[in-house]
């Protein structure tokens, strides 16, 4: 019979410190990461995030706007994928009602993901339309010329309210989410405890409700994304 033979200990160890290290530095690149990407911790903590580095406050602020809205645009299109989904479970005739359930628990999830991602993103435009508006302000008391200052503070005006406007309409579309998901929220509940043609017959009557809460905040969604690309306009000119 062979006999066993185990490497010296002091492979093992060595082993066993390379795996630590590595382990270590990997560990150490998601904590850098969550510190200092736009929508990680690290932004809820005020740290700088890694574009704050390289880029001018207007820029950052045009990049984190145009961000947001690429992300309310993707939320949009969740939640029309989960209402469709949701009328085809409606409308179902037979079959693995399981399967349906979960392909709208998925498109539920989607939806919910997607709309965390537009908080995320709308609170990155806040910080950085802060940035931009306290550097401004600052520098408004360089000015020797009166008539260029006075010019300076009618553009930071414009730009601030421009702002507070923006920012309040991407506030209000993202409160008005949280209905909307907790009614796609209920459905998916209901189903998953009543697995039978009985209880999603019932669903059909919500359907309707639901469809006018999808397609009103995909509206606001729309009108938001507008108000953001000439606010994007006005200050790239």
């Amino acid at each position: 019979m062979p006999l066993l033979v185990c490497p010296p200990p002091i492979f093992i160890s060595k082993f066993i410190a390379s795996y630590k290290l590595w382990g270590s530095l990997l560990v150490s690149i998601l904590l850098v990461y969550q510190a200092f990407s736009t929508t990680g911790i690290g932004s809820k903590w005020g740290i700088p995030s890694y574009d704050t580095f390289y880029q001018a406050p207007r820029d950052v602020l045009i990049s984190r706007i145009e961000q947001a809205s690429a992300a309310q645009q993707d939320t949009a299109e969740e939640f029309r994928t989960a209402l469709d989904k949701f009328k085809s479970v409606t409308a179902f005739n037979g079959g693995d009602l399981e399967k349906q359930f979960n392909t709208l628990n998925d498109a539920f999830k989607n939806s919910e993901a997607a709309a965390q991602d537009v908080s995320a993103r709308v609170e990155t435009v806040v910080t950085a339309t802060n940035r931009l508006l306290s550097e401004w302000r600052d520098e408004l008391n360089d000015y020797h010329d009166p008539q260029f200052k006075q010019k300076a503070q009618q553009q930071f005006d414009q730009t601030r309210r421009q702002s507070e406007q923006l920012i309040a309409a991407m506030r209000a579309t993202q409160a008005k989410t949280e209905p909307v998901l907790g009614a796609f929220r209920d459905q998916v509940l209901f189903i998953k405890h009543n697995l039978n043609m009985q209880a999603i017959g019932s669903l059909k009557q919500e359907s309707a409700t639901i469809e006018t809460d999808v397609d009103l905040l995909i509206k606001e969604m729309e009108a938001s994304v507008a108000q953001a690309e000439t606010f994007v306009r006005a200050l790239s000119d």
